[in-house]
């Protein structure tokens, strides 16, 4: 299977792909290197990871990182932007604790904002860190004094090394959801040793894959205290029978019951009622060949009481609420101290919006 097959599948309806990925450099949007489609999976039926001698197993089966399997290296700056007149200083810090797995982890701080509250940023395979790169984005990002942690998952981008072509994002869909997940909690522990960040107001944007990771991230570490989820992936059995990121020709290896047993343990659906500490807001956009309605139910009927659940009609419908940034405003509010009075008002529960309705949204303050 050709890279530009993936490349060219809608990720979501064109009007929406024109809001989210406005950021992004058209780089951003191609098949990430190396993630070649496969006619079998190869996930492991141990859910260990074959490690090199000398590396422990790294356990697939759970959404913990455990410390004697994951011990890091000490971070490589590899560029720093600090141009006078602009409103952020951005960071590129190569990481690694895992062997032939480095990963690029974009830091993005306002200026002049003394221990600013701190968003992940985690968006949908295939993108790359693109996006992290654009001035507009970390401008948006950091706006009214927050800072950014931007990276991709596992298997994607820059992150396929050394790997079989046969070997990508979904026929390892066990190992990506399981690393990427290990990889928030190692990126946690790095900003804990900021004293320039405050580690005590966390959040997590995810975006697709990058949603299902934010869910998986939030059950397994309390630092995270607010996640904000654009048409997650999840209902793994629905998913892989039905969503067009599935190469038809493979679709059958997919629902194995091997295949489906390794990734159960890593459904955002088990794991959402389970985030009552944890405030939640889920924006799915319905016609999302990506993540099938029936998949969109399921996550909502699992999202926990104290959950917000935008239901949008379709991509035009959400368009007008999320443009010019205002994507990233309730996550923003959420870590204030004390949210203004519009955000304090959108009470939990499910909202739907269709493309003429979305007038009678509560008036979220703009980014820009």
């Amino acid at each position: 299977m050709q890279k530009s097959r993936l490349a060219l599948q809608i990720i979501f309806p064109a009007a929406l792909c024109v809001l989210i990925f406005s950021f992004a450099s058209p780089s951003a949007r191609s098949q990430s290197s190396g993630a070649q489609a496969s006619s079998s999976p190869a996930s492991s039926p141990s859910g260990t990871q074959a490690a090199p001698a000398g590396e422990p197993h790294e356990d697939w089966t759970s959404i913990k990182a455990k410390p004697d399997e994951l011990t890091p290296a000490v971070p490589i700056l590899g560029e720093k932007d600090d141009v006078p007149g602009t409103s952020f200083i951005r960071e590129r810090y190569q990481m690694l604790w895992r062997s032939m797995d480095p990963l690029d982890v974009y830091v993005v701080r306002p200026r002049n904002v003394e221990k600013p509250p701190v968003i992940f940023y985690l968006y949908s395979f295939p993108q790359d860190t693109d996006r992290f790169k654009d001035d507009r984005w970390c401008a948006t990002v950091t706006n009214n004094g927050y800072a950014a942690i931007g990276f991709v998952s596992h298997l994607t981008g820059h992150r396929v090394h050394d790997r079989p072509v046969k070997e990508w994002f979904i026929s390892e869909l066990q190992e990506s959801l399981a690393d990427s997940t290990h990889d928030v909690q190692m990126i946690l522990n790095y900003v804990e040793t900021r004293s320039d960040l405050d580690s005590s107001r966390i959040g997590m944007f995810g975006v697709g894959s990058g949603g299902s990771i934010a869910i998986l991230a939030a059950a397994a570490d309390p630092r995270i205290k607010v996640i904000n989820l654009l048409s997650p992936w999840g209902d793994w059995p629905d998913w892989l029978a039905k969503s067009n990121m599935v190469p038809q020709d493979e679709r059958a290896a997919y629902l194995t019951p091997e295949f489906l047993a390794n990734v159960a343990p890593l459904d955002p659906v088990a794991w959402l009622p389970k985030l009552t500490a944890t405030r939640v807001r889920i924006q799915n956009v319905r016609g999302t060949l990506s993540v099938p309605d029936e998949c969109q139910v399921k996550i909502e009927a699992a999202a926990p009481s104290q959950a917000i659940v935008d239901q949008f009609e379709n991509g035009r419908a959400f368009v007008p609420v999320s443009a010019g940034g205002k994507v990233f405003d309730w996550i923003k509010e959420q870590l204030q101290t004390a949210p203004t009075p519009a955000i304090a008002a959108y009470k939990p529960g499910v909202h739907h919006y269709s493309a003429q309705d979305t007038n009678s949204l509560p008036a979220l303050p703009t980014s820009n």
